[in-house]
């Protein structure tokens, strides 16, 4: 029975709860590994498989590295190999029809490698029902409804690694024989009622990945491996899961209600290991908790740093906003935030954390595949196992798996972890001080990254909701937006007769103006003369096309886009003070209403409107550095979106520049091919760029 203060809501908190009657937590992938390999060969009718990624070649064997078994190490080849002993097994293979981004690490004929030769036994799907930006992140396996694993891992490589997190480690190596850092996750195996829970979210998985499968039913037998020892039994567990909305279903987001309710149920303490922690309404929650209840301690084990750039923008850098409710809330005292760390006599290492493990004091614990960052909370699917403790037994569970989990990384048992738990905050200062080989240590949290890059990675990698790019293409493709880039082009062409048909031609032709800027093309000043160049022009209102034109003909690709890059910038910056000393009212009187509405579209969107203006022009150059300085626009989002806007056509002009030159001294159809090509990749970028501009001030508004 549900003790009265059940956080373990259904419809709430959690899909539905149910009895596990047996539970394991595994620690490590070598420990997953082994205990799925046994499981598996207890099949008899059906296999489950979901994950975000899964590889053929993953080395699905335990601490040993071995298999005495008689089939192959690879997930692969063992699967065909059982399918051949096992006549009447089914396997099911659902993952996650993964983003470009993602392209160089994965392995791209998984369906091949995994069905070949097993006459329609192993049904592999490719989930690709999601929108743009979010992912199938659950990782899940259930066999014959009777047993189930869910967690964090996924069946792919570089995770094997065993609970000792070597330094170094010989059987660490990837398929091309390159090692990988220590590596840390958490799967957890459940029997009776909650694995035929997760055998329905297999199914709905598939259902909604638009893939068939036969229904499956519980099969009699015992499918628990002797191998794996059972942590507890007959306890409550509930399932938490994330779930987009769709035509047929409505949005699911029972992974942060689950955080809420157990963050606001803590007394004493909570421990959490999480691969990210950018979900900054987590944070303030925890802070507030912590400032209304003075004996609670939070530890957090989370990666010193991530492996990629985008990683690191979106996640890694929110750490000190992740930091930031704490500090405000005057408790970073009783927090810590560490990465485990390990050193031998001849190398060290961090351990990667890619574990979702929250306990909180002694009677709830959570393990499954959401993080603390945005997307897990609404853009992905997730799915987490929770279990409360009913009575002393469960109670003693849970606690044993958090001295475990923290013991482990300090190279300690969890005897040592309980005789310190009163001071465990400070134990674990103590530990790394003395510089042991095995230790949690403090992590120097970034700050908080800002500007336009910040700004738009952050909603790409992190977002809270599905990108709905489709929205953004309808709010992008305006009749305004097609006659400005239809208008873009005539001007162009516009721009190029007259340079071969005005009484102009002699002193806006790039030949004449590249011509002049290459008198000095092989001085070391020849960049300066450049710049000038372009802060006279500005000044003149010369027509900033040409000069960047000129500038990339004269001087080359390499340095004719920098010297631009600064020219633009320099001249930018020039007018911008000029209209900020002018003031608006000065410039509204002399320019008339036009002025108005070209500044009141600045000021509205900031870098937005600034990049947007550069690239679809609604007033010349010099008029709109004016007009900019002369509102209330920050001079930061102004350079940064001059530098976004003006990107597509320096670069576009700077591939081809010699071309450009060429065709301005002696027109033919020969090398008007290059340049119209030179004008389609300018106004495809723009384009590109426009739209990326286009979404972010979507997500912003």
């Amino acid at each position: 029975m549900l003790q009265s203060s059940s956080i373990l809501i259904p419809g709430r908190t959690v899909w539905k709860r149910c009895e596990a009657s047996r539970v394991a937590v595994l620690n490590d992938a070598a420990a997953y590994f082994g205990a799925l390999r046994d499981a598996l060969l207890l099949a008899e009718r059906q296999v489950h498989i979901l994950g975000w990624d899964i590889h053929s070649e993953t080395p699905l064997v335990g601490p040993s590295g071995r298999a005495d078994d008689g089939l192959p190490i690879a997930l692969g080849p063992f699967l065909t190999g059982l399918l051949k002993v096992k006549p009447e097994l089914q396997i099911n293979i659902l993952v996650w029809d993964f983003a470009t981004l993602y392209a160089v690490e994965r392995e791209w004929n998984s369906a091949d490698k995994f069905t070949a030769g097993c006459e329609g036994r192993i049904r592999f799907c490719l989930d690709s029902s999601l929108p743009l930006g979010s992912s199938q992140h659950q990782k899940i396996v259930v066999i014959d409804n009777a047993i189930a694993f869910s967690g964090g891992l996924d069946l792919t490589i570089r995770r094997w690694d065993t609970s000792e997190h070597l330094a170094e480690h010989p059987l660490r190596r990837d398929p091309d024989g390159k090692p990988y850092a220590p590596f840390h996750d958490v799967q957890c195996m459940v029997e009776g009622e909650a694995a035929a829970a997760l055998g329905e979210i297999a199914a709905a998985r598939w259902a909604a990945a638009g893939c068939v499968v036969e229904g499956s039913e519980t099969v009699a037998g015992d499918r628990w491996p002797a191998s794996v020892p059972a942590g507890t039994r007959q306890i409550q567990a509930a399932i938490a899961r994330t779930e987009l909305r769709t035509a047929s279903q409505v949005e699911v987001d029972e992974v942060a209600r689950l955080f809420e309710a157990s963050i606001n149920a803590a007394s004493r303490f909570i421990y959490i290991e999480n691969q990210f922690t950018s979900a900054t309404e987590i944070a303030e929650m925890l802070a507030q908790r912590m400032a209304d209840v003075p004996s609670l301690r939070v530890l957090i084990v989370t990666p010193k740093a991530h492996s990629s750039w985008l990683e690191s923008q979106a996640m890694q850098g929110g750490r000190g906003g992740f930091m930031d409710p704490f500090v405000a809330a005057g408790v970073a005292d009783r927090l810590r935030i560490l990465y485990p760390a390990v050193a031998d006599e001849e190398s060290s290492a961090a351990v990667m954390i890619h574990s979702k493990v929250m306990i909180v004091d002694d009677g709830f614990l959570r393990i499954g595949s959401a993080n603390l960052n945005n997307r897990s909370m609404g853009a992905d699917t997730e799915c987490d196992l929770a279990f409360e403790a009913d009575g002393d037994e469960h109670s003693e569970f849970i606690r044993d798996q958090r001295r475990r989990l923290i013991g482990h990384f300090c190279g300690v048992d969890g005897d040592t972890i309980a005789e310190n738990e009163d001071d465990l905050l400070g134990f674990l200062d103590r530990h790394a001080a003395a510089g042991t080989g095995r230790a949690l240590l403090p992590i120097e949290c970034e700050p908080t990254p800002v500007g336009a890059v910040a700004d738009i990675i952050q909603p790409i990698a992190d977002p809270k909701r599905p990108l709905n790019l489709a929205r953004t293409a309808r709010r992008m493709w305006t009749p305004r937006t097609v006659l400005a880039v239809a208008g873009t082009a005539a001007a162009l062409a516009g721009l190029a007769l007259a340079w071969h048909t005005t009484s102009l031609r002699d002193f806006t032709d790039i030949g004449y103006v590249a011509s002049g800027i290459s008198r000095y093309a092989q001085s070391a000043f020849a960049p300066v003369f450049a710049v000038m160049a372009f802060v006279l022009g500005g000044l003149v209102v010369f027509p900033v096309l040409v000069l960047i034109a000129a500038t990339a003909a004269a001087l080359g690709p390499g340095i004719g886009a920098l010297s631009a890059f600064a020219g633009v910038l320099a001249s930018s910056l020039l007018l911008f003070m000029i209209g900020r000393f002018l003031g608006h009212k000065r410039l509204q009187s002399l320019l008339g209403a036009r002025a108005l509405r070209v500044q009141r579209r600045i000021v509205g969107k900031g870098v937005v409107a600034v990049a947007m203006i550069r690239m679809v022009p609604v007033a010349p150059f010099s008029l709109v550095n004016v007009l900019a300085g002369a509102s209330q626009l920050r001079l930061t989002d102004f350079l940064i979106g001059t530098v976004i806007g003006m990107a597509p056509g320096i670069i576009a002009m700077a591939a081809v520049g010699a071309q450009i030159a060429d065709f301005a001294r002696n027109a033919s159809w020969s090398n008007a091919a290059p340049l119209g090509l030179t004008i389609l990749l300018w106004i495809a970028l723009c384009l590109a760029v426009q739209f990326v501009v286009t979404w972010w001030s979507g997500r912003r508004a």
